[in-house]
């Protein structure tokens, strides 16, 4: 079955408007690791994550901060989601989803508006999840 056919087609226009905005303009914020960001990911190829609304916006988590400008993240879901690709924890009294397959690394001007924390005891897991799934 070829899935090319099943995919919405997209128009990308908007998305580079937003993306040449940020890059021309954007301050990066101050972060740190174990943070939950909204965070302008854009509209991606075919399965990747994408972001939503005008902006563009998904949240991830701040896996790993290299420096001021850059670093690894994690995407977010609501959705129901399990197995090994998958990490869930809760975040404001809800159940958020990583997405442990689509780790990225992302120029720190993306960054958006923080909304919260994950705990030290799940970004632990999360970590040792995370190093189970890529070994």
């Amino acid at each position: 079955m070829c899935y090319i056919h099943l995919m919405d087609k997209k128009d990308y226009t908007e998305w580079h408007g937003k993306k040449t905005e940020i890059h021309n303009e954007k301050k990066r914020p101050y972060f740190h690791e174990r943070e939950i960001w909204f965070t302008t990911l854009g509209s991606n190829i075919g399965f990747e994550q994408d972001g939503r609304g005008e902006d563009f916006l998904r949240p991830v988590i701040i896996l790993k901060k290299f420096n001021k400008t850059v670093a690894l993240i994690i995407p977010l879901t609501r959705n129901k989601k399990k197995g090994i690709h998958y990490f869930s924890f809760k975040l404001n009294k809800d159940m958020s989803i990583a997405i442990l397959s689509q780790i990225r690394l992302i120029d720190t001007k993306r960054l958006e508006y923080k909304v919260g924390y994950i705990s030290k005891e799940e970004f632990a897991s999360l970590k040792q999840k995370l190093t189970q799934l890529i070994t």
